[in-house]
């Protein structure tokens, strides 16, 4: 009885520290990519996805992301769907990592 109580508290610390170093997450239309400055502007979708959407909807939110220290996969252009990993720090977005979604073929894989 000692262990499993032990276990489940260990478990929980483990479920809750995990929950803190959680990047948030934002998807949308690359509006522009600046190479030289580093910096990523998506127009922001929603959530809800469908036949018609399959990326979502835009909510008109223009996003601009910090990317001196991401993770790039494909190199993004103006039209991509982006897929940005991000913590804010302060009023600012720092991109962890970026994946453009519309030239990632995953059933290759």
């Amino acid at each position: 009885m000692k262990y499993i109580r032990l276990f489940l508290v260990c478990l929980a610390v483990c479920l809750l520290s995990a929950n803190l170093y959680a990047g948030e997450v934002a998807q949308g239309k690359c509006v522009e990519y600046n190479e030289t400055a580093r910096q990523i502007t998506i127009e922001e979708y929603d959530t809800v996805i469908s036949k018609d959407n399959p990326y979502g909807k835009s909510t008109g939110n223009m996003l601009v992301f910090d990317c001196t220290t991401a993770k790039i996969g494909i190199k993004p252009a103006a039209g991509d769907v982006l897929r940005i990993a991000f913590e804010k720090q302060g009023e600012t977005r720092k991109a962890l990592k970026v994946m453009n979604v519309s030239k990632q073929d995953l059933r290759k894989k």
